[in-house]
């Protein structure tokens, strides 16, 4: 999906995957539950496009067995506008626009939370909780749930949008140049951190191991760097450091 199916027909042509023998094939489909359901289905292999908490979720929600085999990258969620210039300018009763999915929806919220336009429950669930979280909105904020992929093409109807960095980047937009405000890029964000994502029955495949291993290799994290800006944070972590995250 966008810019990550853009890393690996990069990755695909790559000296390194010739090198490890792999043959890669990049197959793009829209949507990540209808992503997930092919990785489940055996039409793809392995995806890469979802955050840790999206992939909580998804089990959850499909009671399903998808298993993490890596991590990849982190990338801030942004605010955006192109009615207000910061976040002390927004108006009373502005309308917010937030990702339909659950995992997106519960980062949205935590992410105006942190910006100080709202403030949530303690005991908000971060891959499960909804604007009924909200526990103080000072400036009578109005939400409106999205497809996450329409959030470039919407800005100017609303007030605020809240997207995440790769369709932001396939949107023209850079989170660190052209947002209100964004997520601290840190490695301590866990929940936030992509993975690779395929089946149990996979999980300790070796070709997916060597094709896991790709992603961090000089090249590619160079190309990664060039071409989208620094807004993707290589994270170089075994998949266990994620263990015990988006579980409330």
């Amino acid at each position: 999906m966008g810019s990550d199916a853009q890393i690996w027909k990069h990755i695909a042509q790559s000296q390194a995957a010739k090198d490890a023998k792999l043959d890669i094939q990049v197959k793009e489909i829209n949507g990540g539950i209808e992503t997930n359901n092919a990785t489940k289905e055996g039409e793809v292999d392995v995806n890469a496009f979802q955050s840790w908490a999206y992939l909580v979720t998804y089990n959850k929600e499909s009671k399903a067995d998808l298993k993490a085999i890596a991590t990849t990258y982190l990338e801030p969620m942004g605010i955006y506008s192109q009615k207000f210039k910061s976040i002390d300018e927004v108006t009373d009763g502005a309308l917010v626009a937030l990702a339909d999915n659950p995992a997106n929806t519960a980062r949205g919220l935590k992410l105006l939370e942190a910006s100080g336009l709202i403030k949530l429950k303690a005991d908000f669930d971060d891959a499960l909780g909804t604007v009924n979280d909200i526990t103080s909105n000072p400036k009578h904020l109005k939400f409106e749930l999205i497809d996450d992929k329409t959030g470039p093409r919407i800005i100017q109807d609303v007030g605020l949008v809240l997207i995440g960095n790769t369709i932001a980047l396939e949107g023209g937009l850079n989170v660190l140049k052209d947002s209100l405000f964004h997520e601290e890029i840190s490695q301590a964000t866990k929940n936030n951190i992509n993975v690779l994502v395929t089946t149990s029955d996979k999980e300790n495949d070796k070709g997916l191991q060597k094709l896991a291993a790709l992603y961090h290799n000089e090249d590619t994290q160079k190309y990664i760097k060039d071409e989208f800006g620094g807004t993707k944070v290589e994270v170089k972590e075994p998949v266990s450091y994620l263990q015990g995250q988006s579980s409330k």
